[in-house]
């Protein structure tokens, strides 16, 4: 999967596919989410987007199914930055799109100026909670947005602050169950007091929290196998479709199922 910057020749392909997730995904009528699709995702308003420096717009291109599978857009505004939109083809959920287009969003953002990433969603997403809260963000307010003739509620999340105004650990780096993080290398010690190193880079999505891979020596040369985030177990088994399950707590991983989804849609 590549992810690069979308061109004019991708607009419509945009549309549809923002359609297609909010159908899937949000508590709307196709009333309603035509007009989203048609207000937000225009050829002329995409345009401008693609022509503002201030503005991120990202798109992930499947090379297996050479399509866009998924698109992010957001904006700066002085110190602030705003990931406003981010949309996942229902057919590729749970291949990390979501989760990779977000972080480079925010990433980009950052690179842009902004010094506070926050994030909008609108109400009716029931996912939305779920995902930002893997990243630490947290719901601080909501508020109306008008958009063709209704009145909608969007939810804002934000990077919560230190004391010191400076934004806390992300979900990547917070405190893991029956783990330990000393400069930067995550442990974690299996039910016969064998030490394993946990890669948070390697991530697979799984139906309570995700699955890190963890391997036998800190170079990460040997797989040992998966760490599960949502007990801290290292007791989980992988069969021959490469579903991933915890035998502890019955958090479970389905590769490229409707049973898996790594709620990458706002």
């Amino acid at each position: 999967m590549e992810l690069r910057e979308p061109t004019s020749d991708d607009t419509e392909r945009m549309r549809e596919l923002a359609q297609s997730a909010m159908t899937t995904s949000y508590a709307l009528s196709p009333r309603q989410i035509e007009t989203i699709a048609e207000e937000q995702f225009g050829d002329e308003r995409l345009t401008r987007t693609f022509d503002d420096s201030d503005a991120v717009a990202l798109v992930a291109e499947s090379e297996e199914w050479d399509t866009v599978v998924g698109f992010v857009v957001g904006e700066r505004d002085g110190s602030e930055g705003e990931v406003q939109w981010l949309m996942v083809d229902p057919e590729h959920r749970g291949a990390r799109v979501g989760t990779r287009l977000f972080e480079t969003a925010v990433e980009s953002l950052r690179e842009r100026g902004a010094e506070r990433v926050s994030a909008t969603t609108l109400e009716s997403n029931t996912e939305g909670d779920d995902f930002f809260e893997r990243f630490g963000f947290e719901r601080t307010d909501d508020r109306r947005v008008e958009i063709g003739d209704e009145s909608l509620v969007e939810y804002v999340y934000v990077e919560p602050e230190e004391a010191d105004g400076t934004p806390t650990e992300s979900a990547k780096d917070a405190e893991l169950p029956n783990a330990e993080t000393r400069d930067g290398v995550t442990t974690a010690t299996t039910n016969d007091g064998e030490e394993m190193y946990v890669d948070r880079d390697e991530e697979e999505s799984g139906t309570e929290g995700p699955f890190y891979a963890a391997y036998t020596d800190e170079e990460r040369t040997e797989k040992f196998g998966y760490y599960c985030s949502n007990c801290g177990s290292l007791d989980t088994t992988m069969d021959n479709v490469e579903r991933i399950e915890c035998t502890e707590c019955g958090n479970t991983h389905v590769s490229r199922s409707t049973e898996e989804y790594d709620d990458s849609y706002l």
